[in-house]
């Protein structure tokens, strides 16, 4: 009986190589020409449009790094010192992201790299340029840590001027820089000061990953998500202070809740895929009693650290953990009772003081709602530089708003499966009734309300990739987000810039200055009264432990008018007898009193000049940077 010999697979290179005439290159057919050599994966064409346009934007980001002219920022501070090969690869890079969408769902790790990208890109120009600290007023942070180092004690119920207590009562951001400052052996937390919203914002992708995942399965609406946070996110709560680390905690807290806290039976038809969305995901699987009590166990030490670290966060956390209970897939009452004691039992021990003192002042803020819900003490932004930075501000919260409320309307069946993050979204709204935390509710606000938004947001420009019969995507709304995508990124990323640089000039300090501060607080004897028109300049609260501060401009503007009458006589009399006082009038101040809207325009020029010009004080040093007097009663 003839033996069968098997025809050849198509495709079956084993097989091709074993009928392959000895001696003869593979892919030469006998008696034939040479075939069409094969490219590299990496080379060919969908692959090359993924990874050359990271590689290209990262070319011309630091080649324009040299270009940038920070140290003689104008009036729109950073915006018209960018090179346009810095602004050339932000659009790159926007362009690279929007091809890698389309092999999210089988190559995620490329958005991932774009989402990187730019962070780095957009956040990172401070962190590999400037000579000196970011935002002026993040130095006392590291005065507070430089003190945990030196002394090793906290007050938590001693008054301390300059605002410093709060921060001996929630200790816990400073006692974890200051073990960072000991393990790595730096100077101290000002070596790194500056990389903090690049390292916060890494931190932050793979927890909103976790979060926007409970609610989709389309990988491209993840990281679409993710790219407009990162462009959201303007409001400068991430550089190295308490709230950046305690927002990193809260949203780690709320991703374990979303994912682990399910109450059995709670889904309903959200099990049914047929239902959903075809983007969404389907509801995690229910635990519990006992699961959900281990899990409330794992969760108390993350936190008791908020709590160390921040005194907002907590009362975030809580409202949002009522508003998940709202609905039945996590009315978690043991989570809440949890959260809401380990609050009360910190606000009543070490936090007791600054409680207090906040209960106290609740009668005058409660219910006022256009006093709490301005930004900063006198609430109006002058200059062309901050008004551009407040106006993009508003647009870009308005455009993040609008589309997350398109999401509502368009994607009702997606908006019912992810209700529990649109509800921890508007969670901490009400808080506008309580107080305006020091002109910064609006800002934490924004800040705690925008993992949600954003989500809602990329829901409304990224369609679903499948769906049938109801489901199924039109294809003209496909041509619409096709286009609509692209220029909404490119919007988004036009307003980031002069919401985040815009302002640029009161944020950067020349050394000198910082010099000047340092020389004059060191030379301070203790006990001296430091006085100045803002806390928002480099080192104000050096040797805070040491010294007394007043920082006499930090009012309304009416006030501040009458006090330029006559400001010697104003601040002489209100100084107690026996005083020895340094008034410090720097250029940080002068920047930040006039954008803020804290000074009427040329009102820093004339303080200091009548300062100057006045018996009752004596000018100690005058440097391009500042004046320095000096009060004795």
């Amino acid at each position: 009986m003839p033996q069968h010999v098997p025809a050849p697979v198509k495709g079956d290179t084993g097989s091709a190589e074993q009928a392959h005439p000895p001696g003869q290159p593979p892919g030469v057919a006998s008696g034939g020409t040479g075939g069409a050599p094969r490219l590299p994966d990496a080379l060919r064409p969908q692959a090359l449009l993924t990874w050359l346009p990271l590689l290209l934007a990262a070319v011309l980001w630091i080649f324009s790094l040299p270009h940038i002219g920070f140290r003689s920022m104008g009036e729109y501070g950073l915006l018209d010192r960018l090179p346009v090969t810095y602004y050339l690869s932000l659009l790159v890079l926007t362009a690279g992201f929007l091809v890698s969408l389309r092999r999210a769902g089988t190559a995620p790790w490329w958005p991932a790299l774009y989402c990187a990208g730019l962070l780095m890109a957009i956040k990172g120009v401070p962190a590999v340029l400037y000579d000196s600290e970011r935002y002026p007023w993040a130095s006392k942070h590291d005065a507070v840590i430089n003190h945990l180092l030196a002394n090793g004690d906290l007050r938590p119920g001693e008054g301390l001027s300059g605002n410093m207590s709060a921060y001996d009562q929630w200790p816990g951001f400073f006692t974890f820089n200051g073990g960072l400052v000991r393990t790595f052996g730096v100077d101290s937390a000002a070596t790194y000061l500056n990389w903090a919203p690049v390292v916060l914002g890494l931190l932050m992708m793979p927890v909103l990953i976790l979060i926007y995942r409970t609610f989709s399965e389309d990988w491209r609406l993840v990281w679409a998500a993710v790219w407009i946070f990162q462009l959201a996110n303007w409001v400068g709560q991430d550089y190295l202070a308490p709230q950046g680390l305690a927002f990193l905690l809260h949203l780690a807290v709320l991703a374990v809740v979303l994912r682990h806290f399910v109450r059995p039976g709670s889904a309903g038809r959200l099990r049914s895929r047929a239902w959903l969305d075809p983007a969404a995901a389907a509801v995690p699987p229910p635990t519990g009693t006992r699961q959900r009590a281990i899990c409330v166990a794992v969760l108390v030490p993350l936190l008791v650290a908020i709590n160390a670290v921040h005194q907002l966060t907590p009362v975030m956390l809580c409202v949002t953990l009522i508003a998940l209970s709202l609905t039945r897939r996590y009315r978690n009452l043991g989570l809440l009772a949890a959260a809401g004691l380990l609050m009360l039992a910190w606000d009543l021990t070490m936090g007791r003081p600054l409680f207090t003192e906040t209960l106290g002042t609740l009668r005058d803020s409660l219910g006022r709602l256009t006093e709490n819900s301005r930004a900063g003490y006198a609430g109006e932004l002058t200059g062309a530089g901050p008004e551009l930075a407040g106006r993009a501000g508003v647009l870009m919260v308005l455009a993040v708003a609008v589309l997350a409320g398109a999401a509502l309307l368009l994607r009702r069946r997606l908006a019912h499966s992810a209700l529990p993050l649109l509800l921890a979204s508007v969670a901490p709204v009400p808080l506008f009734v309580v107080n305006d935390y020091g002109g910064e509710m609006l800002f934490r606000v924004y800040l705690f309300a925008l993992p949600g938004a954003a989500f809602f947001a990329a829901a409304a420009l990224v369609p679903a990739a499948g769906g049938t019969g109801a489901h199924r995507i039109r294809p003209a709304v496909r041509r619409i987000c096709a286009v609509a995508l692209p220029v909404t990124l490119a919007a988004l990323l036009a307003g980031f810039m002069p919401a985040y640089y815009g302002k640029e000039r009161m944020n950067y300090t020349p050394p000198e200055e910082t010099a000047l501060v340092t020389r004059t607080i060191d030379r301070a004897p203790a006990g001296s009264l430091i006085l100045a028109t803002t806390g928002s300049f480099p080192q104000a609260l050096h040797r805070y432990d040491h010294l007394e501060h007043w920082f006499f401009a930090e009012q309304e503007l009416p006030e501040n008018t009458a006090m330029l009458k006559d400001p010697a006589h104003y601040l002489s009399t209100r100084l107690p007898p026996g005083t020895t006082a340094y008034v410090l009038l720097t250029r940080t101040q002068d920047i930040y009193t006039a954008g803020e809207g804290l000074l009427p325009p040329g009102g820093f020029a004339s303080l200091t000049r009548d300062l100057s010009a006045s018996p009752l004080f004596d000018v100690v040093e005058r440097t391009e940077y500042g004046v320095v007097l000096r009060y004795d009663s």
